[in-house]
């Protein structure tokens, strides 16, 4: 943690979430403990970026093919998703965390979308860290969504990068400047794809289950090592400075 340089933090760090499964077969259990064990990689990612000042983290909680896996473990998952969000609301305020939600949240079960719903208004006060959860989303749903909205009152020649950017989920999100994903797997899987044109990416063997503060810390060094150049050279970066 000393070695961080608060002057040049991610101010949004997005998350794969990866390794549940593989988590709990080594542990000779089923899938759903994995997801169950990974809370607490999800409460000490979320309080870390709260405490050194990270004003943006995004997990992508479940995507839009997540709903292709086994039935048994996708209801397992939205009852966790239920009750999850209703037992953290206090860690957030506790925390002075906002929450915020991405993706097609309408096909989310009721009371998923009840309780997603309460966490937000209670939140909605809170000036620290903005936890946003991308469910039932994929990079790909959102620039679809994006373009029906779009092509309904602009023209073709109305369309810019920034036009786009407002109909996203993520309006008034900025950009993340880091992408971190878990289990060795080297992939984005369909999400924030318009995004992370710029995004800087960092894998780890580590499962999510097993994931805690010195992993993100490692991946917020290894960021702050990186130059970011936005397809300038190395000397023009010099002489900006």
């Amino acid at each position: 943690m000393e070695l961080i340089n608060k002057e040049n933090l991610p101010r949004h760090i997005a998350v794969i979430m990866d390794g549940n499964g593989r988590w709990a077969k080594t542990k000779g259990a089923a899938r759903i403990f994995g997801h169950r064990n990974a809370i607490k990689a999800v409460r000490e990612v979320t309080e870390t970026c709260a405490e050194i000042g990270i004003q943006y983290l995004t997990l992508y909680a479940f995507s839009t093919e997540n709903w292709n896996r086994p039935k048994i473990e996708v209801q397992a998952l939205m009852a966790l998703l239920v009750s999850t969000i209703k037992n953290e609301i206090k860690t957030l305020m506790d925390n002075n965390v906002k929450l915020e939600a991405i993706g097609d949240i309408s096909k989310l079960p009721k009371d998923a979308r009840g309780n997603l719903e309460e966490a937000k208004l209670k939140t909605r006060e809170n000036t620290g860290l903005t936890l946003v959860l991308a469910l039932n989303y994929s990079g790909r749903w959102d620039i679809t969504q994006a373009v029906k909205k779009i092509i309904e009152d602009h023209s073709e020649e109305e369309v810019t990068n920034e036009l786009v950017d407002k109909f996203l989920s993520t309006a008034g999100i900025p950009d993340p400047e880091l992408l971190i994903r878990t289990s060795g797997e080297m992939r984005i899987s369909n999400f924030l794809l318009w995004q992370m044109a710029y995004t800087e990416l960092f894998f780890t063997d580590v499962l999510w289950p097993d994931f805690r503060k010195e992993h993100l810390n490692e991946a917020i060094l290894a960021y702050q090592r990186r130059e970011r150049r936005f397809g300038k050279t190395s000397e023009q970066i010099i002489e900006e400075k």
